[in-house]
């Protein structure tokens, strides 16, 4: 599959693998979704690899194949942005798991039906692992890693795992670990999925009647989290809907209410949830420190990687705090590291919006370190 949208080219390729899963499994073969943008130059030293959260995919910079929208991260990838494709080579793959063209629930297992709940468990490393597949088939050795979120949870794993190749990393809005509030949210999310009577134990393909209601209402429980309390009392605060009775029903009486319903309900037209569990179940097992003997700075000793990290001052999701110790333990292991936290009134999801200082900040990291 190949066709440009507008300057990026959408493909997917199949590689024969094996893939070894960090749960013992072997997957063979893996297909990635993915996009690129730009030229990889004479020595192949002018890649980025861009890695997206969790709820995104490939279409970083070019329209939506269902939604028909602008890519997530326009803000920052694009002619004359910090990621260029007149300057770099962008790739930006569908995560492993996922329903956007990667190998995961939804696609075929060896006898020709979804896996669904017989797709192997998978972790952010193994997400990683795919990804330096597909960047070896497509010639890439050496790269810049670049992500928020779920995406700057991959951007550390690259650094610790194959730290020879990555000369740069940009991690932002991120953490090493998920907290036992972060966990707490995710399976409420799982929870609202399994108790839909669609989920059907995840055998729901055939029927192409999806949990859609469990998958929305997660969907608004995890959409809280991305925001910040002034940015809502902002936007809603405690308004009333237009609304010509005024008697009590389980309509959407507030406009935050509304708001929320139309984020789960938009939500399930595109993504899969089967996906989901598996996703957040791989972000709630990561913990990079204790992949290395319990302790982080074990994860960059002797890496040569320059690393960027941001966040923001509201994000209450993965709070400032989160940055502060990977920069701590980036420190203790001798690496190159800056930091800094940005005021926005946006919450988490600040790295996907508006922010100028953060494309100023990224856009200095990159060509300092000559790109």
């Amino acid at each position: 599959m190949e066709h440009d949208q507008r300057f990026g080219t959408q493909r997917s390729v199949t590689l024969p693998g094996p893939l070894a899963l960090d749960g013992g499994q072997i997957l063979t073969p893996v297909t990635i979704g993915y996009e690129t943008y730009g030229t990889l130059n004479g020595d192949a030293s002018n890649a980025i690899l861009i890695c997206h959260a969790l709820t995104g995919d490939q279409h970083v910079a070019s329209l939506h194949p269902v939604t028909g929208k602008p890519g997530w991260w326009t803000r920052m990838v694009g002619e004359g942005k910090p990621i260029d494709p007149a300057r770099h080579f962008i790739v930006c793959a569908n995560v492993l798991g996922s329903c956007m063209g990667s190998s995961g629930p939804a696609t075929a297992a060896a006898d020709g039906q979804p896996y669904a709940m017989r797709f192997p468990v998978i972790t952010i490393r193994d997400m990683v692992r795919a990804q330096a597949m597909l960047l070896d088939h497509l010639g890439v050795r050496v790269l810049t890693t670049v992500g928020g979120s779920m995406g700057g949870m991959q951007v550390l794993e690259w650094a610790a795992t194959y730290p020879e190749r990555v000369r740069s990393a940009v991690i932002v809005a991120s953490a090493a670990r998920h907290s036992a509030q972060n966990i707490a949210f995710h399976e409420v999310g799982r929870q609202a999925i399994m108790a839909d009577p669609k989920w059907r134990g995840g055998d729901y393909y055939a029927s192409n009647d999806p949990p859609a209601d469990g998958l929305a209402v997660a969907r608004m429980a995890a959409h809280i989290t991305y925001l910040s309390e002034d940015g809502l009392t902002e936007k809603f605060g405690r308004k009333l809907q237009a609304r010509e009775s005024k008697g009590f029903g389980f309509d959407a009486d507030f406009q935050v209410e509304s708001y929320l319903r139309h984020q789960g309900l938009s939500f399930v037209d595109r993504f899969d949830a089967n996906s989901y569990l598996y996703i957040t179940r791989a972000m709630d097992y990561f913990d990079l420190a204790e992949e290395h003997g319990g302790l982080l700075a074990n994860a960059f000793r002797g890496t040569k990687t320059r690393f960027c990290l941001v966040s923001f001052d509201t994000d209450w999701l993965y709070p400032t705090r989160e940055s502060r110790s990977i920069v701590q333990a980036l420190n203790a292991a001798g690496a190159a590291a800056s930091f800094v936290e940005l005021s926005s009134p946006f919450g988490h999801d600040a790295f996907l919006l508006d922010v100028p200082e953060l494309f100023r900040v990224v856009d200095g990291f990159l060509k300092a370190g000559g790109l």
